[in-house]
């Protein structure tokens, strides 16, 4: 039998379900997935139900089956088939609840949570078990990993444990190796639900006790391998190789996430189980070159399986994955079809049995679905299309849209947008993933033993990835690459009903002609044709607040399709959805107010595809990672980077920019209600279109009352409240402003509790008008016959 080419995540294709001419050998077997989704919902129950709640519910459940069950086989109305597919399903889902109800009671209990809940101050032995993630914070970068405690004391006592927590600390963990045996002392939290027994804050550095183990040694060797084959080449191709190879996204550009976020190949920088059925297949391909036949064949599979699980690291999402991979790589066998249904009914239901919390896991609900879509939808698509089309071509394009379809909904609720170029850019990307991913792993085999050889397979690799890049650049740039989506239940039930529609359409539409001309037309006009968004942005607007999540964008008008941009948001992506809505293709003027990730990390979004003029920003570099990565980015698009003099007034466009701090010769203070680079902030007093507007970045009150020292008696229409609304203000002189509406650029339920009421409240008490875009989303100023006025897109 010949294989089918595998989609992300997922097996080959197996023969359309139900098919009345088709070799019943070869039909997929829904009885297994039925048990996975009793499985499923019975992981649901034990997690989210209290015990006594979770014990009436499965005794109704089994006394209700029971008699259900008795009544209809005294009556003869249900075969025994049935009856004992049903009694399965029961047995499962009673099954994974009563698992996974005792295992959240065991965590509950653990002395580490108990601890975590009283906020307890211990000492805890503890393995790392993932790789150290450095973030940037409000105030300086910090370590996020994971870790499984071993024995802690608190309080006088000592206490053996096996307990997994989440540890957060300063920089100078980034280097701690995976399986390392550390000691360290810190504050217990209690987790935000999950595996996790508690948050634990270290202080100070890491106590290694213990390198990790020899395996661990050999995996890193590989990684690090696959990173120096490439490290010669460009940014994005030397990160993208190691995330498909392993999933090592740790040099990935955040510009290039961005992309490959509209576009909907995010999966190939995750570890999928696409990365295991390429890697572990090309490995059999191998062993059978070399004459390796029957169970030998087995054996070199699972030896390629806990090598990948190794390479890719032991979390969760690594264990999911290979499982996804391992039921792809079943069904390119004999009986393939068949086997695959059951192989992922198992390895559902096996799953959920051993991490019942693959239960709320929306990565592990994107695998199946992804896997799901594979199996049942896209052999009745690919048959379809076939009638006028190559049967390869007809596989290379259902593969990927059964896959997209089954997922979207999920990825809507997840992202709040839905990609309309998602399934294109997979088709296109395609070709190019296997020889990369294969070759990316060779090169590293390779530079463990032989460096100048390894770097020449890299290159080749990174050829391989270029093409990716070039999909994801261009796929992103196109004028609808994704379109939001309301994250509602009714909102996502309609998506959900919309997809299930199109799944039943689909093939009918693909077997006539018409419908084919109907199908490649409409995808014409979503890739090339923006759509329209009625009444955005309002006539005569003068400024607007973007909806960046917890960071700043704002945008001045400075012409029909001009703007000056002051700061760029976290995400790129973000903030260049935002400038597309407003219409903004030429950006004179971009100010950077200063350094912190929320404020600058945005800038290749306002880069992309746009005329940009300039670069300004704040004097003071910090943090240093932060002014690097906007030199770097301007650098790569050819725009200049400065820092304008104080006092500075020009004319940008329909725009007056005047700079009013820092002041010239003041080096900024920290100390506890200031920050160095926040008060190093570029404070711009603005006009457009007769309405007056500060932007004052993360101004803090040390700077603020500086401001007010400089520039007495101040007043403007629009005021952008300092530092997200924080609650440390100078509120003297954010009142006498006399500004009539004031914004705050914030993100939901944010942990920093921006914005303050202390704050808000006395504004509002002034008279002022407040919006934010945690509440309001995209605001816009609009000027009124009485004053500015407030508008919002909803």
């Amino acid at each position: 039998m010949r294989p089918s080419p595998a989609g992300p995540g997922g097996p080959p294709l197996a023969e359309p379900v139900g098919d009345p001419e088709q070799d019943p050998a070869e039909r997929p077997d829904l009885r297994t997935p039925a048990l996975a989704l009793a499985a499923w919902a019975g992981g649901l129950l034990g997690l989210l139900c209290p015990p006594p709640v979770l014990a009436v519910v499965l005794g109704v459940l089994v006394v209700t089956g029971a008699f259900l069950g008795r009544r209809a086989r005294r009556r003869g109305r249900v075969g025994p088939d049935a009856l004992r597919a049903v009694g399965g399903c029961l047995l499962v889902l009673v099954g994974v609840a009563v698992v996974a109800g005792v295992r959240v009671a065991v965590v509950a209990q653990d002395p580490v949570t108990l601890l975590a809940a009283d906020a307890a101050t211990v000492r805890a032995a503890a393995t790392v078990t993932s790789d150290p993630r450095l973030r940037e914070g409000g105030f300086a970068p910090y370590v996020l990993l994971r870790a499984r405690v071993h024995e802690v004391s608190a309080r006088g006592a000592r206490v053996r444990t096996s307990a997994p927590v989440l540890v957060v600390a300063d920089a100078s963990w980034r280097d701690v190796d995976l399986g390392s045996r550390v000691e360290l002392t810190g504050r217990l939290e209690p987790a935000d639900g999950g595996d996790l027994a508690g948050l634990l804050v270290a202080r100070g550095a890491p106590d290694v006790r213990a390198p990790p183990g020899v395996l661990w040694c050999g995996a890193d060797a590989v990684r690090a391998s696959v990173r120096e084959a490439v490290a010669h080449r460009p940014p994005s191709q030397a990160g993208l190789v190691p995330a498909l190879v392993v999933g090592d996204d740790s040099t990935l550009p955040d510009d290039l996430e961005a992309d490959f976020a509209a576009t909907g190949l995010t999966h190939l920088l995750a570890v999928s189980g696409t990365n295991l059925t390429l890697l572990v297949g090309f490995l059999l391909l191998a062993a059978r070159w070399c004459g390796v036949r029957g169970r030998w064949l087995h054996l070199v599979g699972a030896v390629g399986i806990v090598g990948f699980v190794l390479l890719a690291r032991t979390e969760p999402s690594v264990v999911r994955a290979a499982a996804m991979g391992t039921v792809a790589l079943i069904g390119m066998g004999s009986n393939g079809p068949r086997r695959g249904t059951r192989s992922l009914g198992v390895a559902v239901t096996a799953l959920l049995l051993v991490h019942p919390w693959y239960a709320l896991s929306a990565g592990f609900a994107l695998s199946v679905l992804a896997t799901a879509g594979i199996l049942l939808l896209a052999p009745g698509w690919r048959d379809a299309l076939a009638r006028r089309a190559p049967r390869w071509l007809a596989e290379a394009i259902t593969v990927p849209a059964a896959a997209q379809l089954a997922c979207t909904p999920v990825v809507a609720a997840i992202s709040g947008q839905v990609s309309l170029v998602a399934v294109v850019a997979n088709l296109l990307a395609a070709p190019a993933v296997g020889p990369a991913t294969v070759l990316g792993l060779l090169a590293g085999l390779v530079g463990l033993v032989w460096p100048w050889a390894a770097t020449l397979v890299g290159t080749v690799a990174s050829w391989c990835v270029a093409w990716i890049v070039l999909v994801a650049r261009r796929g992103a740039a196109l004028p609808t690459a994704a379109v939001d989506w309301d994250t509602s239940a009714a909102a996502l039930a309609l998506l959900t009903a919309l997809c299930v529609g199109i799944a039943v359409l689909l093939p009918a539409l693909l077997r006539s002609r018409g419908g084919l001309a109907l199908c490649a037309g409409a995808t014409a006009v979503t890739l090339g044709v923006p759509l329209p968004t009625p009444g955005w942005p309002a006539e005569g607007w003068v400024l607007a607040a973007c909806d960046v999540g917890q960071g700043d964008a704002l945008v001045l008008r400075a012409g029909p399709d001009s703007g000056v941009v002051v700061d760029t948001g976290p995400e790129p992506a973000l903030v260049d959805r935002c400038l597309s809505r407003l219409g903004i293709d030429r950006v004179p003027l971009v100010v950077v107010t200063h350094f912190h990730a929320d404020h600058a990390d945005g800038l290749p979004g306002v880069l992309r595809g746009r005329e940009v003029g300039a670069v300004e920003v704040t004097a003071v570099a910090e943090p240093a990672e932060g002014a690097e990565a906007v030199s770097r980015a301007a650098a790569d698009a050819g725009v200049v980077v400065r820092v304008p003099a104080y006092g500075e007034t020009r004319r940008v466009g329909e725009v007056t920019v005047q700079v009013l701090a820092p002041l010239p010769g003041v080096a900024p203070a920290a100390g506890a209600e200031g920050d160095a680079a926040n008060d190093a902030s570029l404070v711009v007093l603005a006009e457009v279109g007769g309405t007056s507007v500060l932007l004052t970045g993360d101004l803090e009150p040390p700077g603020q009352e500086a401001l007010a020292a400089s520039v007495p008696g101040l007043t403007v229409d629009v005021l952008k409240v300092p530092h997200h609304g924080s609650r440390h203000q100078d509120l003297d002189l954010l009142l006498s402003l006399g500004a009539e509406l004031a914004l705050v650029s914030v993100g939901e339920d944010n942990t920093y509790g921006h914005p303050s009421e202390e704050v808000l409240d006395p504004l509002e008490d002034a008279g002022v008008e407040v919006g934010r875009t945690d509440e309001q989303g995209d605001l816009l100023v609009v000027p009124g016959d009485d004053g500015p006025e407030l508008v919002t897109a909803d």
